[in-house]
């Protein structure tokens, strides 16, 4: 079963927490920290493999979670980090940030990886706090939690060649007769449900990869019959070959079909409809054939059309030579615009405060990224990590903005999910 698009949410692993403990040893008096810091949690990585041809092992995968690291424990021992989770993807997987639309990044290569959500670090027992005014903390850090990203990953196929045109025009038929696969073939639309991939050989030794792609109809541009699912996969190929049923077997006219589908690459997209075109005219051994290839002639005389037939193999080596003549002169260009990658985008705001504080229903909400993690990093159980907290945040200008803003000893101050009283 063909899947080229499924969405997830990904869980990097937490940290381990840190050890509060201290050195018993005889004869040893006050022998001070010696916790150990927690294990670094798993990253979750995608990593490509050119053996996979889809993405249907994913597609019931809607969560994906990374192991937590391994706590610190006494004698300064240090936890072990948890092992990263690997996902295998096929070549040509885009993977994009589903909150933002924007490219993580496209694996093309084999063994290709790239980290989508990077485990926590490890909270630090008490012999690392360990400091000159606090020697001998009671406390240590829980570990910092994993990143959490949702994500969709979207296939779109690796060829060089892309075979297009209307439903029933013979594509499946030319990419069996040119290379080593065997597509299934039949009399009636839309027997290709899914891109078909071949290899084809050349005398020379050199080879080209052909697809053979769903069938278009109008306004495929629209999602109309295979639409999208077709239009995406022929956006990697360097070429396209476009195949015309010039005998009308199937009562269209070629001409007509023609400009529908060059209609359908433009809406969809410029870059698209601005690839080298090859116009195939297939089914020449039908004798409606020569007196609708005249027509075709006259209508577009400033195309090269290439005449064969799937049935008797004439012309076929023409178009393949010329296929491969083609591409020697046409480089591959990147699927996406630099402004596409979320690692382009330039923040502006890098000098502004790393918290927002607001005052809704009597009670004050305090956010951002660095006080979050903070907070989910304090052992609440102890006093001497709570006040560490609080000097955090007195440094980092929380304490001085809520006065500011007109908050009075006894207001409720909310992070996260829990409530705080201000005091002075």
């Amino acid at each position: 079963m063909f899947e080229d698009y499924v969405k997830m949410k990904c869980v990097a692993g937490k940290g381990g927490d840190g050890c509060t403990s201290f050195r018993r040893e005889k004869y040893v008096p006050m022998g001070g920290p010696d916790g150990g810091n927690g294990g670094k949690g798993g990253d979750i990585c995608f990593e490509v493999d050119k053996g996979l041809k889809t993405l249907i092992d994913l597609k019931y995968h809607k969560i994906i979670k990374a192991p937590k690291g391994q706590n610190g424990s006494g004698k300064n021992q240090y936890g072990k980090s948890a092992e990263d989770v690997v996902i295998k993807v096929p070549p040509g997987t885009t993977i994009i940030d589903d909150d933002t639309g924007l490219v993580l990044k496209d694996l093309l290569e084999d063994q290709d990886r790239f980290t989508v959500a990077r485990g926590g670090r490890g909270g630090r027992g008490n012999k690392s706090l360990a400091t000159l005014s606090d020697p001998a903390p009671t406390y240590s850090e829980l570990g910092e939690p994993g990143e959490t990203t949702y994500i969709r990953c979207e296939l779109k196929v690796l060829a060089d060649v892309g075979l297009i045109g209307m439903p029933s025009v013979g594509k499946s038929s030319i990419l069996n007769v040119v290379s080593n696969a065997n597509p299934k073939i039949g009399a009636y639309h839309f027997t290709t449900l899914s891109p078909n991939l071949g290899l084809v050989k050349q005398k020379d030794g050199t080879s080209f990869v052909l697809a053979d792609l769903p069938g278009l109809i109008e306004k495929a541009s629209e999602g109309v019959g295979l639409g999208i699912q077709f239009l995406k996969h022929a956006m990697r190929t360097r070429i396209l070959i476009h195949v015309i049923d010039m005998a009308a077997s199937e009562g269209r006219k070629p001409w007509e079909d023609y400009q529908i589908i060059r209609k359908e690459l433009e809406n969809y997209s410029k870059k698209l409809a601005q690839k080298k075109e090859i116009v195939v005219a297939n089914k020449k051994d039908l004798p409606t054939f020569a007196e609708n290839l005249k027509i075709f002639k006259e209508k577009y005389p400033e195309l090269t059309v290439i005449s064969v037939s799937t049935f008797t193999k004439e012309g076929i080596d023409e178009m393949v030579k010329t296929c491969s003549d083609l591409l020697k002169e046409t480089i591959q260009e990147d699927l996406y615009e630099k402004e596409d990658y979320e690692s382009t985008i330039v923040y502006k705001f890098q000098n502004e405060k790393p918290y927002t504080i607001t005052h809704e229903e009597n009670i004050w909400h305090i956010k951002g990224k660095e006080i979050e993690k903070l907070f989910l990093m304090t052992r609440w159980d102890s006093e001497d990590a709570q006040k560490r907290f609080a000097r955090k945040l007195k440094k980092m200008g929380v304490e001085d903005e809520l006065e500011a803003l007109g908050a009075k000893r006894g207001d409720e101050v909310q992070i996260l999910d829990y409530i705080f009283i201000f005091k002075e």
